[in-house]
C-alpha cells in the first residue's frame, strides 16, 4: 500500500519537497506519494483533517501555517514546544497528531557537514522571527561559547534571548549592539533576496570566518556577496533544507536517506 505524505503552504506551487522526498523513497525503497497540498488561510487545521481521513500518514509544513501546525497538535517535541511552531506533522498509531520541528536540526547538519565548528565558537544571527526561533535551541546545544541575535527591533531579538537563555549564553539587541568578531554569523531573514542588508559594522569576521544564510537562491543572495567581500567563506541554505527535510523523512519512515545526491541533483535545477 502507498502511503501519502503532503507539504502544506500557502503559495506551495514552487516547494521542491515533494521532488526531494521522490528522491529519498526512491534510495530506501519506500512506497510513498508526496505531494504539495495549498491550505486555505482560514482552516489550515481542516485542510489536515481531510489530509488525514483520506489516508495521510504525515507531513511538512511551510509558510504560513507552522504555527497553526502547532496548535493542532496533540504532542510536541521539546524543541518544537520552545519554537513555538511546527514543520513536520506525524499521524500516530493512536490517531493522534505529534508535532516537531526539523530546521534547526538541518541547519546544523549542514554546518557541520562544511566543517564548521560550533563549539567554542562566537556565534551572531541575524533576525528575531520564526526562522530564528527554531534554530537556536539546536544552536546551543552545540554549546557555542556565545550566541547574538540581532534585530531591527530590538527588543524582540531581547525577548527572544531571554526564551532561550537557560540553554547557554545567548544575548539578544538592535544592530547598533553587534560587536565582532565572529566566527560564524547566520542571516535568518529574508531581506537580501530583496536587495536589503541590515546596518552592519565592516570588521565582523574572524580570520577564516563564515557567513551562513538560510535562504538560497541561483546566485549568493546579497548578504553572502557582502560577507565575500569581506573575507568570510560563504554557504547557502540549500543543504539546511534537504538535511531538514531528511530529519522528518526519518521520523516518518525510520530510514535516513543520503543527503548528497539529493543535494547536488537539487543544486543543479536552481
Amino acid at each position: 500500500m502507498t502511503d501519502r505524505y503532503c507539504v502544506f503552504g500557502h503559495p506551495v506551487g514552487h516547494s521542491k519537497s515533494p521532488a526531494i522526498h521522490a528522491a529519498f523513497a526512491a534510495q530506501t525503497g519506500d512506497n510513498i506519494e508526496y505531494t504539495a497540498i495549498e491550505a486555505p488561510l482560514d482552516d489550515f487545521a481542516g485542510a489536515w483533517r481531510r489530509f488525514v481521513a483520506e489516508g495521510g500518514r504525515g507531513a511538512n509544513v511551510t509558510v504560513p501555517f507552522k504555527e497553526a501546525a502547532f496548535e493542532l497538535c496533540d504532542t510536541l517535541s521539546e524543541r518544537a514546544r520552545r519554537a513555538g511552531a511546527v514543520n513536520t506533522l506525524i499521524l500516530g498509531g493512536n490517531a493522534l497528531t505529534y508535532g516537531d520541528t526539523t530546521d534547526g536540526v538541518g541547519l546544523v547538519r549542514d554546518l557541520k557537514r562544511h566543517g564548521v565548528e560550533l563549539t567554542g565558537a562566537r556565534i551572531l544571527v541575524l533576525g528575531a522571527g520564526g526562522a530564528v526561533r527554531g534554530v537556536l535551541e539546536p544552536l546551543l546545544s552545540e554549546e557555542p561559547v556565545s550566541l547574538f541575535v540581532a534585530n531591527r527591533t530590538a527588543a524582540k531579538a531581547e525577548a527572544l534571548a531571554a526564551d532561550f537563555c537557560e540553554l547557554g549564553t545567548i544575548a539578544g539587541g538592535g544592530f547598533e549592539a553587534v560587536e565582532g568578531p565572529y566566527e560564524l554569523i547566520i542571516n535568518g531573514t529574508s531581506a537580501s533576496l530583496a536587495g536589503d542588508l541590515p546596518p552592519l559594522p565592516e570588521a565582523l569576521f574572524n580570520d577564516g570566518g563564515i557567513a551562513y544564510d538560510m535562504m538560497y537562491a541561483s546566485e549568493p543572495t546579497l548578504f553572502l556577496r557582502w560577507a565575500a567581500e569581506r573575507g568570510a567563506a560563504t554557504i547557502d541554505g540549500l543543504g539546511m533544507l534537504v538535511e531538514q527535510a531528511a530529519e522528518s523523512f526519518f521520523q516518518w519512515r525510520g530510514r535516513r536517506p543520503d543527503t548528497g545526491p539529493v543535494r547536488e541533483a537539487l543544486r543543479r535545477t536552481l
